[in-house]
């Protein structure tokens, strides 16, 4: 019996994929549940599971846009196990000692005439500034000729060699050719500015630094700043509700609930699952939700609803180093918020210079929702949860908020 394997739907509104790579070869016997393909959304990079057991025969090539519910291969039920067939395991086991047991290949052998030149090649070379070396001799054992000298072309003050001059064309995943059609389309179809201000992170170290051990032992998930960035961000939400609005056409969308994207890196790339409900969240369930979905981006377990339906964006760029940026707006959502590195700078407290760890914060936001006057309240509330954690965050108990 001949099974027809067709392209599943990886999420709504989704309507063709793209085969980023086959991960079997026509005619090879694969098992069932074993993957046989990565394919590509424009939301997600997603592995292809054979449905059952037999010989496979492709049906499309790597880097076909195909339609969901096409058929992408047939698998013949009936074919018997080839003699000797390994599973992928053992052939990778097998491909990675074959490359440890290659020698590498020997270097050319030089001899005493390689790199020398006739007299009337020096001549040349030195009237056009090159040094013999600079140079690849064509005569007999490596000698540079004067036929080498004359066709010799000088180069910029650096000996180039073509073979270390490489150029690569590669088709970009449909994931990354859609997120840059949405980043082109947020900068022409929205009226972004960006407003910036600085953190004194000063009160989130000192609790840290006193209630990390017990929260891990407890939770078993690290104490870290998302959550403290995360539920600053669902109250200043509550106070500026318009930062948590989206126009839709004609019409302003704002919502009584905070579902909060994330942006993480993956395997695949930059990808934005949401935490649900933010705002009925505590502590060590916003630490173990964003534990989760770290791990599953990472493993690229991730699906297309889990990256769907935010209202606000957070990213932290300070985790690659960077002191300041301006995000850009997660469409359709209105605002985004950019986390930066947290520097040890000099500031002015109660008259004197001090040494606080700082970071700057950035709210990018679309003008056509979000005045400026909300924008800047809004980031202003965020950095005063920030510089007070316990009374307006933690409700001044915080063994309390941590459930310690």
């Amino acid at each position: 019996m001949i099974l027809e394997m067709k392209v599943p739907s990886p999420g709504e509104s989704i309507t063709e994929v793209e085969i980023a790579s086959w991960l079997v070869q026509d005619g090879d016997y694969v098992e069932k549940d074993q993957p046989i393909a990565e394919v590509d959304s424009d939301k997600a990079t997603l592995e292809l599971p054979a449905e059952e057991s037999g010989i496979i025969t492709l049906k499309a090539e790597e880097g076909d846009a195909v339609a969901v519910g096409a058929v992408v291969c047939l698998i013949d039920m009936d074919a018997a196990k080839p003699d000797g067939a390994k599973s992928e395991s053992v052939k990778k086991e097998e491909t990675k000692k074959e490359v440890i047991a290659e020698k590498p290949k020997e270097a050319a052998v030089k001899t005493y005439a390689t790199g020398s030149a006739s007299p009337a090649a020096k001549k040349i070379l030195a009237e056009k500034g090159m040094e013999s070396d600079s140079i690849v001799g064509t005569g007999k054992d490596g000698r540079i000729t004067k036929e080498d000298a004359v066709n010799a072309v000088p180069s910029m003050g650096v000996a180039m060699n073509e073979e270390n001059r490489k150029s690569e064309r590669k088709k970009l995943s449909m994931l990354r050719r859609k997120v840059a059609e949405r980043l082109v389309a947020v900068k022409n179809e929205t009226a972004m500015l960006t407003t910036f201000n600085e953190v004194d992170m000063q009160p989130i170290f000192d609790l840290r630094k006193k209630y990390k051990e017990d929260f891990k032992n407890k939770h078993d998930v690290s104490l870290g700043f998302m959550s403290f960035f995360t539920l600053a961000v669902v109250r200043a939400l509550k106070l500026f509700p318009d930062v948590n609005s989206m126009i839709d056409g004609d019409y302003k969308i704002s919502y009584d609930f905070a579902d909060i994207s994330i942006a993480v890196s993956g395997p695949k790339g930059l990808m934005v699952p949401v935490i649900r409900n933010a705002e009925i969240l505590s502590f060590k369930e916003v630490e173990s939700e964003v534990k989760r979905l770290a791990i599953r981006a990472r493993d690229g377990q991730i699906t297309v609803d889990e990256m769907t339906g935010g209202t606000f964006t957070i990213t932290n760029g300070g985790v690659f180093g960077s002191m300041l940026s301006t995000p850009i707006i997660n469409p359709p959502q209105s605002g985004i918020l950019g986390m930066h590195n947290i520097v040890e700078r000099p500031v002015a407290v109660d008259g004197k210079v001090v040494i606080r760890p700082i970071m700057y914060v950035a709210l990018s936001y679309d003008h056509r929702v979000i005045d400026g006057k909300e924008s800047v309240g809004f980031l202003v509330a965020v950095k005063e949860a920030l510089e007070n954690p316990v009374e307006i965050l933690m409700d001044k108990n915080p063994k309390e908020a941590l459930e310690l």
